[in-house]
């Protein structure tokens, strides 16, 4: 059993087939089984939902959300979701929302924030990305954001509640010359 001081909230990602695990939802759900085999324990995970590409990619995105335990510190865990990424063949190439087989991003940490050169949390732009809130908020729904203190649920409503309709009263209407 794993002594967990730690939790965290991570999203995964990814738009590439992978020779041995298949399509990008098999690609995750055998990234979460790699993650527990390293010994992080997985509280939950979320429905993978197919999103639209971020950037310069093509190619949708199957994504999800997982709520893990782990003694591991915000920069052991980084470099412990970095090597999976690497054994699942992401290849840093330095471009940003490029296609990648597998994407693990360090989303919210149950120690609050983490500001260093390798490592932000919370992520700095998951606020405004559909694709992270949604699964998110089926793991963690109460979790907050620090910096806002609103719930994932919150933030996730925030998003994608309709903008409200303007409607046009009479002092808009025009009736002519």
């Amino acid at each position: 059993m794993v002594l967990a001081s730690h939790h965290y909230l991570i999203a995964l990602g990814s738009n590439q087939r992978h020779p041995r695990h298949g399509p990008p939802p098999q690609v995750l759900r055998a990234a979460l089984a790699a993650m527990a085999g390293e010994g992080l324990v997985i509280e939950a995970a979320s429905p993978i939902i197919a999103s639209a590409p971020v950037g310069p990619s093509r190619r949708r995105y199957a994504n999800a959300a997982a709520r893990i335990a782990t003694p591991l510190d915000p920069i052991a865990l980084l470099a412990l979701l970095q090597s999976l990424e690497t054994r699942f063949g992401r290849i840093r190439r330095g471009q940003r929302w490029g296609a990648r087989t597998l994407d693990l991003d360090v989303i919210l940490w149950s120690g609050g924030t983490w500001n260093s050169e390798r490592l932000t949390i919370p992520h700095p732009r998951f606020r405004t990305r559909t694709f992270v809130l949604t699964p998110a908020a089926k793991v963690a729904p109460d979790w907050r954001d620090p910096p806002s203190t609103c719930t994932i649920r919150h933030l996730h409503a925030r998003l994608t509640r309709p903008a409200p309709v303007r409607r046009a009263g009479p002092h808009r209407l025009h009736a002519g010359p």
